[in-house]
């Protein structure tokens, strides 16, 4: 799995003209599924989310998580960040996980991330044309996979 978190002081997902998800300061989540991703990775992923140090401090210092700051996370799935752009320059998604494997580790990144902020989870839709807006807020933007734990 991939992810590319970054930041936001706000940011929302638009599907067909209509406002699905919006959050305010946070994170925007863009994730990326293989196949060969499992749960292991999901949980792994959602522990380094909620401890990540990147908001400030009373003294301007990135210090604190997202959960010391009561902030939201909006999560939205992205099988571009699986492409593989070596040959040419048309990008090939073969490595992107089938349906069948990334819509239930999808949902349950979402749900684990739930349960580790204590609060719901902003979403897009799987699959679908969708708009995202953000105010990348920093900015801070760090990309995690979890081929690269060690």
């Amino acid at each position: 799995m991939r992810i590319v978190i970054q930041r936001t002081a706000h940011a929302s997902v638009t599907i067909n003209g209509t406002v699905k998800s919006k959050i305010g300061k946070g994170f925007l989540i863009l994730v990326g599924i293989e196949n060969g991703d499992a749960l292991e990775d999901v949980e792994w992923l959602c522990h380094k989310v909620v401890g990540l140090r990147v908001f400030d401090d009373e003294k301007g210092v990135m210090n604190l998580s997202i959960t010391d700051v009561g902030g939201d996370i909006l999560v939205i799935s992205q099988f571009t960040l699986m492409a593989s752009y070596k040959k040419g320059n048309r990008p090939s998604y073969i490595r992107a996980a089938d349906h069948s494997v990334a819509i239930p580790l999808y949902e349950s990144f979402c749900a684990r991330l739930e349960a580790l902020l204590g609060k719901p989870v902003g979403s897009g839709e799987f699959g679908a044309d969708m708009k995202v807006e953000l105010l990348n807020d920093g900015p801070v933007t760090i990309c995690m996979d979890t081929k690269n734990k060690e």
